[in-house]
C-alpha cells in the first residue's frame, strides 16, 4: 500500500534508513523532531510504501514554491526490483504536480551505483552543466553513515 507519510510512521522509516548500506542520516535533519517539522510544512508530498504491516520504501518529498526536490529515497533491499521505487516517485511527482511544481531535484551519492542505476533507468537526467554547494549553518548536524 502506497500513501501519503505522517509523522507516525517515523519509528518505522528511521529503522528502514538504517537498513540501508551507505544511507547518510543527519543527527537534527532526520531526528523525529527534523522529520515533523519537514512534514508540516510538507504535508502532502512525503510517500511510504507499507508491505507485510511494515514500512518497506520511503521518500521524504518538499518544495519550496518553485522546485520541489526529494530526500532520502530508500526501499528495503528485501523488496526492491518490485516497483515500489518508480511507485514512489511517481506517487511523489504527482503530489508535487498538484501544487504546481514544475521541476524537481535531488541528490545522489556518487558512490551509490543502486540509487544512480535507479535514476538512469526511470529516465532522470544527470546534470553535467552545474557545481553544488552548500553551507553548514549547524555543525551540530552530524552526519553518519550506514555501514
Amino acid at each position: 500500500m502506497i500513501r501519503e507519510m505522517k509523522i507516525e510512521d517515523y519509528d518505522e522509516v528511521y529503522s528502514l534508513w538504517k537498513t540501508i548500506k551507505g544511507f547518510a542520516i543527519r543527527s537534527i535533519d532526520d531526528s523525529r523532531e527534523g522529520v515533523d517539522r519537514f512534514l508540516k510544512r510538507n504535508p502532502s508530498t512525503s510517500v511510504v510504501v507499507v508491505e507485510d504491516d511494515h514500512v518497506v520504501g520511503a521518500i521524504l518529498c518538499g518544495h519550496d514554491g518553485r522546485r520541489g526536490c526529494l530526500y532520502h529515497v530508500c526501499v528495503h533491499p528485501d523488496y526492491r526490483l518490485q516497483g515500489i521505487g518508480k511507485s514512489m516517485v511517481v506517487f511523489a511527482m504527482e503530489a508535487l504536480h498538484r501544487e504546481n511544481i514544475n521541476k524537481v531535484s535531488l541528490i545522489a551519492f556518487t558512490q551509490n551505483d543502486i540509487g544512480n542505476a535507479f535514476w538512469k533507468t526511470i529516465g532522470w537526467t544527470k546534470r553535467e552543466d552545474l557545481n553544488y554547494y552548500d553551507f553548514t549553518l549547524n555543525n551540530e548536524n552530524i552526519i553518519r553513515f550506514n555501514e
